[in-house]
């Protein structure tokens, strides 16, 4: 048996800006300052126009990614895709594909960083935070909106 998956475009692409803006206010006013000191990023200094535009569009890619997957998993949570009855609220959904999407992708990763490179367990803490809220955002947008 294999599940319906309904994927909504426009969902994902309000996800993938939802990540947009979260990464701007997490990583600008919210902890730009202390991130960049944690990377060692002398903010004082403008990066060039195309290391910004690479950023920007590696950003996009990845969220957009990370969105489409995310919808795939939301979607084979739910009963009905399997032709079941018994569907929980939408909410459900979402929590559960972002959350063990984060414990189970995003963490070992993070974590990684602190036992391999000698990250800082701060800047692992502003970074794991982000992802978990990116994730939980973006699953709500694709459980909601289907």
């Amino acid at each position: 048996m294999q599940p319906t998956i309904h994927l909504d475009f426009a969902a994902i692409l309000v996800a993938v800006l939802s990540n947009l803006v979260l990464g701007g206010l997490w990583y600008g006013p919210m902890f730009g300052g202390t991130w960049a000191k944690l990377v060692g990023m002398d903010i004082s200094k403008k990066p060039p126009a195309s290391a910004m535009v690479r950023g920007y569009v590696m950003m996009v890619v990845g969220a957009f990614l990370t969105a489409y997957v995310l919808a795939h998993s939301a979607e084979v949570w739910r009963p009905s895709s399997w032709g079941l009855q018994g569907d929980a609220p939408a909410w459900t959904y979402g929590v559960m594909s972002a959350g063990f999407t984060w414990v189970g992708f995003y963490l070992p990763v993070l974590s990684g960083s602190v036992a391999w490179e000698g990250k800082s367990w701060k800047l692992f803490a502003i970074n794991a935070a982000y992802y978990f809220v990116a994730l939980q955002i973006m699953g709500a947008i694709l459980a909601f909106w289907r």
